[in-house]
């Protein structure tokens, strides 16, 4: 009985990581979604985020902003419904989160001074750093 329960815990567990090693292969970054939108290579929008640019900059400088901007949102909602499945987060917080992220683009010129999701805890490192990970900025956040 005692291995029973133990393979259906691994198992729920492989299962559950599983999901999240999904979502983590679809997910694209804002340097991928900037690279999608303006039709330059990621190399290239790395390369303009390196110097300061931002990725939305680079988007608006395409004349693709409004896209970019729709796309984020899109993938920071996969990000957030991904976290309420796997038990992370709660509806209520996610969609907190989604609804200040939303808020905030009404007001983003691109040039990063809203600081979308640094609030709501719900952005995906794309700031001023090089990458655009998916790892600081995915916490519940402070609310300073």
């Amino acid at each position: 009985m005692m291995i029973k329960k133990t393979i259906a815990i691994a198992l729920s567990v492989c299962v559950i990581g599983a999901m999240g090693v999904v979502y983590a292969a679809t997910a694209k970054t804002p340097a991928e979604i900037a690279s999608s939108v303006t039709g330059k290579t990621v190399e290239e929008v790395r390369e303009q985020r390196s110097q300061g640019i931002t990725y939305g900059a680079i988007a608006k400088e395409a004349g693709k902003l409004d896209e970019f901007k729709v796309q984020m949102l899109e993938e920071k909602k996969a990000m957030l419904d991904q976290r309420v499945k796997d038990g992370s987060l709660t509806q209520e917080r996610a969609d907190a989160i989604y609804n200040n992220i939303k808020n905030n683009q009404l007001n983003c010129d691109a040039t990063g001074s809203a600081r979308m999701g640094r609030n709501g805890g719900g952005g995906q490192g794309c700031g001023m750093s090089n990458g655009g990970g998916f790892g600081n900025g995915q916490g519940a956040g402070r609310n300073r």
